[in-house]
C-alpha cells in the first residue's frame, strides 16, 4: 500500500467532513453570535479571557494532543494498519469531533462550567458529583502517567551517552521563560498578535538551536519529576494568559512544523506501507474488538478533551461562529491527521505482521519521519531530536492543561457546601469541602494523587489508564445528550456514540478486571480493583440519567 493513499484520503476525507457534517452540527446546535460567550460576560483576567480563535486552537490542539495520537496508532498497529485507520478516520468525525464541539458549545451555553455542571443542571446534582469525583481521578491519573513520559523523555543518560533527553528538556524550559514573556507582552503591553507570533516562533527556533547545541540541563528522571511538579503548581495557579495560553499556542508551531516536515516528507518518499492491512484479531492476548478502541484514544475520541474544552477552552472563546467549529470540531480533525501520520510512520518501519518494531513509541515515530525529512534534505539526527522535542513539548502541554482542570474540578467539588438560597452549609464536612475548593489546595490535592500513583509504581496502573479516558468520554457524550434532549433537540449524532463506547469501555473493563482476579502471573488486584470502582461509577451514572429521563417523560405525558 502506497503511504499517500492513506495520507490523501484522510486529507480529503476530513476536509469534506468540517464543511459538511462540522456545519450540519454548528447549525443544529444553533451557534450564533448574538450570544455573548462567557469569555465577555465573566471577564475576570484570571481564568475567564477573550483571546483570538488563532491562540485559543493553538492552546486547545496543543492540550488535546499531547502524545496520544502518536502513541495510540503505533501500540495498535500490532492489529494491522486497516482496523486502527478506519477508527481514526469515523472516530474522529462521528464520535471524537462531536464530542469535543458538543462539550465545548454546551459549556458557552453554561457560562463556560465544566462537563460536571451541565451534567448537574440537565440530569440530577446527585450525577455531577459521580462525574466530577471520576473525572478528577482520571486527571490524576494524567497528572501521573505525562509526569512520567516528560521526565524519562528529558532525563540525561550519561552511560548511555546520548544527549537527545537534556537537549529537549533544555530547550522546553527555555519554552517555559518564553511563555512568559510572549504573555506579557500580548497582555500587558498589548502588543499585536502578528508581531507576536512572528518574533514568538522566531525565538522558539532560537531555543531549540540552543537545546541542541547547549543542552545545559542534565537531570535524572527523578529531579525532572520534581521540577516537572512545580511546573504544573505554577501551571495550574497563575493567570492562564502568563503561562499556560501562551506556551501552549507557541509548541502549538513546533507541531505544525512537525506535520509540515512529515507531509512534504512522505509526498517526496511516498514510502511503502509494509505493515499488513490486518494481522490477527488477537495480538499479545488482546482482542482487536475492544483493544483498538481504547488504545488509539486521541486520535479518534478521548474523554480528556471534553475537559479541556470545558474547562479552559470555554472560558476564553471570543465568539461561536465560526470560532467554535473552527476549534471544537477542526482540532479533532487536525489531531486525527496528526494520527494518521503516526500510522503511516509505524507502517513503513513494521514489516508483514508488525515484526522489527524496536523501541518505544516515540522513537518509531521519530525513525520514521525523520527518515521522511531526508528527503528534502534534513539531516537525520537532527530530524529526531526535532521530532522527540516536539513530542514531549505537547505532552507538557498535556500535563499542565490536565492539573490546571483538575484543579477546577475539585474546587466545583468542593464547592458544593452552598445551600439553594446560598447560605453556607455548617458541619466539618462542609469545612472541609471549602477548604478543598481553595485555588491552591486543590491545586496540591490534584497533583498530590498523581504523585503518589507515580511513587507506588505507575506502570502498573498504566492498562487502566486507557479504558477510564475512554469511559470517561462516554460520560461526557451521556452529559452533551441530556443538555440537547433538555433543549428539545433529537440527539442521535451522541446518542449513537454514546452507546458504542459505553460497550467498548465496559468490555474492556471487565477483561481488565477478570485477567487482574485471576491470580495468573502478572495479575494485579489493585488493578482489578480499580477498574471495579470506575466501572461502577459510570454505571451508577447511566441509571440515573435513565430514571431522571423516565420520571421526567412519564410526567410529561399526564400533564
Amino acid at each position: 500500500m502506497n503511504s499517500l493513499v492513506l495520507l490523501i484520503g484522510g486529507i480529503i476525507i476530513f476536509l469534506v467532513a468540517f464543511f459538511t457534517y462540522g456545519s450540519w452540527l454548528a447549525k443544529k446546535w444553533r451557534l450564533n453570535n448574538d450570544n455573548v460567550t462567557p469569555a465577555h460576560r465573566l471577564e475576570d483576567g484570571q481564568d475567564y479571557v477573550p483571546s483570538d480563535k488563532a491562540v485559543i486552537f493553538g492552546h486547545h490542539f496543543s492540550s488535546i494532543a499531547g502524545a496520544g495520537p502518536i502513541t495510540g496508532p503505533i501500540l495498535a498497529a500490532g492489529f494491522g494498519w486497516l482496523p486502527a485507520y478506519l477508527w481514526i478516520v469515523l472516530g474522529s468525525i462521528f464520535m471524537g469531533g462531536v464530542h469535543d464541539f458538543g462539550s465545548l458549545v454546551a459549556s458557552l451555553r453554561n457560562d463556560g462550567k465544566s462537563i460536571g455542571e451541565i451534567i448537574k443542571k440537565n440530569i440530577s446534582p446527585k450525577t455531577k458529583v459521580i462525574f466530577n469525583w471520576y473525572a478528577w481521578l482520571t486527571l490524576a491519573l494524567v497528572v501521573a502517567a505525562f509526569t512520567d513520559i516528560c521526565a524519562k523523555t528529558f532525563a540525561y543518560n550519561p552511560a548511555g551517552g546520548s544527549l537527545v533527553g537534556a537537549q529537549a528538556g533544555t530547550a522546553s524550559v527555555l519554552f517555559i521563560i518564553l511563555a512568559f514573556v510572549f504573555g506579557f507582552f500580548r497582555n500587558r503591553l498589548k502588543a499585536g498578535l502578528g508581531i507576536s507570533t512572528l518574533l514568538g516562533v522566531i525565538f522558539l527556533c532560537g531555543a531549540i538551536a540552543l537545546g541542541y547545541f547547549f543542552p545545559v540541563i542534565k537531570l535524572s528522571v527523578n529531579g525532572w519529576r520534581v521540577a516537572l511538579i512545580i511546573y504544573i503548581v505554577l501551571a495550574s495557579v497563575l493567570p492562564v494568559w502568563l503561562l499556560l495560553q501562551p506556551r501552549d499556542y507557541l509548541c502549538s508551531f513546533l507541531l505544525y512544523g512537525m506535520l509540515a516536515g512529515a507531509v512534504l516528507g512522505i509526498f517526496i518518499k511516498h514510502p511503502a506501507i509494509t505493515l499488513a492491512p490486518v494481522t490477527s484479531f488477537t495480538v499479545k492476548g488482546q482482542t482487536l474488538f475492544p483493544y483498538v478502541f481504547i488504545t488509539i484514544a486521541c486520535g479518534a475520541i478521548s474523554g480528556f478533551h471534553s475537559l479541556v474544552s470545558s474547562g479552559t477552552t470555554s472560558k476564553q472563546l471570543n465568539k461561536e461562529r465560526p470560532d467554535a467549529k473552527i476549534i471544537g470540531y477542526g482540532s479533532m480533525l487536525l489531531e486525527g491527521f496528526m494520527a494518521i501520520v503516526a500510522l503511516i510512520a509505524v507502517g513503513y518501519i513494521a514489516t508483514g505482521t508488525g515484526s522489527g518494531l524496536k523501541g518505544t513509541p516515540v522513537e518509531i515515530f521519530a525513525n520514521g519521519v525523520s527518515w521522511f525529512m531526508t528527503g528534502f534534505g534534513l539531516n537525520p539526527r537532527l530530524g529526531k531530536v526535532f521530532i522527540t522535542l516536539a513530542f514531549s513539548a505537547f505532552a507538557l502541554t498535556s500535563l499542565d492543561t490536565a492539573t490546571r482542570i483538575g484543579r477546577y474540578t475539585m474546587q466545583e467539588l468542593g464547592a458544593g457546601t452552598a445551600n439553594e438560597d446560598g447560605s453556607q452549609k455548617t458541619g466539618i464536612l462542609a469545612a472541609v469541602g471549602r477548604f478543598c475548593a481553595n485555588r491552591y489546595v486543590a491545586t496540591l490535592l490534584t497533583v498530590g494523587l498523581g504523585v503518589v500513583m507515580l511513587v507506588a509504581g505507575y506502570a502498573k496502573i498504566w492498562p487502566i489508564f486507557g479504558s477510564a479516558n475512554q469511559l470517561l468520554a462516554a460520560l461526557a457524550l451521556l452529559a452533551i445528550t441530556a443538555w440537547n434532549l433538555k433543549e428539545g433537540r433529537r440527539s442521535w449524532e451522541t446518542i449513537i456514540p454514546l452507546v458504542f463506547m459505553f460497550a467498548v469501555t465496559l468490555t474492556a473493563l471487565f477483561l481488565i478486571i477478570r485477567k487482574n482476579l485471576s491470580g495468573a502471573e502478572g495479575a494485579y488486584v489493585p488493578l482489578a480493583i480499580i477498574g471495579i470502582f470506575l466501572a461502577v461509577l459510570a454505571v451508577a451514572q447511566l441509571i440515573e440519567a435513565i430514571v431522571v429521563f423516565g420520571k421526567e417523560k412519564k410526567n410529561a405525558v399526564t400533564q
